[in-house]
Order: C-alpha cells, then sequence, then structure tokens
C-alpha cells in the first residue's frame, strides 16, 4: 500500500491538484491499482454543475494518468532523490471513452497495466471503476524526463 504522504513523494502534483488518495497494489513493470475518493467538497463541483454534480471525465484522465506515473517510478528503481528529480510528461492518451458518470460520493478505482515500457517511454492502459463498473478507459502514453 502506498498512502497519500508516500504518494507526494512520487508525484510533484498538490492540492487541488493530486488525483490519486491511496495506491492499494503495485506490480512493477505489470499494473497498479488505486482510487480518488470523490467528494462533494472538491472546487470543481462548483461549476461542474450547480444541482446536477458530475466529476468532469478530464479529471478521470488526469487521474489515471497520475497513477500511471506512479506505477512507472515505482517500476524504476530509483531513490526517492532521484526520483524527486524526475517529472512524468504524458505525450498522449488515445481511445479515451466515458462510459457512466462520476458523482460525489463515489470511490474512483485506477486500474493500471503496463501495453510496453521501452526505456523512458511507458504505454499504459487505464481503466476507471466505480463499484467494479468500468466508467472510463483510455491509452495514456507517458516519458519520465529530469526536471
Amino acid at each position: 500500500m502506498i498512502d497519500v504522504v508516500e504518494i507526494q513523494k512520487i508525484l510533484p502534483h498538490r492540492y487541488p491538484f493530486l488525483l490519486v488518495d491511496r495506491v492499494t497494489e503495485v506490480k512493477a513493470h505489470e499494473s497498479l491499482i488505486g482510487y480518488k475518493n470523490v467528494s462533494i467538497s472538491e472546487n470543481v463541483f462548483q461549476g461542474h454543475f450547480p444541482g446536477h454534480p458530475i466529476y468532469p471525465g478530464v479529471m478521470i484522465l488526469e487521474g489515471l494518468a497520475q497513477a500511471g506515473g506512479i506505477l512507472a517510478f515505482k517500476s524504476m528503481d530509483m531513490t526517492e532523490e532521484e526520483a524527486a528529480s524526475k517529472v512524468v510528461y504524458f505525450m498522449s492518451i488515445d481511445k479515451a471513452k466515458f462510459r457512466s458518470p462520476v458523482t460525489p460520493g463515489d470511490r474512483l478505482e485506477y486500474r493500471i497495466s503496463v501495453i510496453k515500457q521501452r526505456g523512458n517511454i511507458w504505454v499504459l492502459k487505464g481503466e476507471a471503476y466505480v463499484d467494479d463498473n468500468l466508467v472510463s478507459e483510455a491509452e495514456l502514453k507517458a516519458m519520465i524526463v529530469d526536471k
């Protein structure tokens, strides 16, 4: 398990843009499972949409990307100091689909798997679930670079 304190040692993101609360499973070079608790107190719901709160699809994709970044870092056997000098840049998001709305109170589970990896380039399959129902999916391509 990786808690939010350790996640913040891996990712540069902070409130309100850190979108992974916890990682429950990591298999280096293979897969990751993590989650975000979606709360009505998040700023995004002030405008998306008043009286009908829907968590934006682009935020789900960003959460998948952040989870993918954690998997890449955890697969590369870096020290905390080495990881602190690197950042993940996302190069492309393909085949994105949104299947069901995500609303406050949902636990958004990210499931990431490695499609391929060559050097510092990663191609990942990202799936987001709520209560074991697929709500979104995409193919993500990322590069780990020096800051």
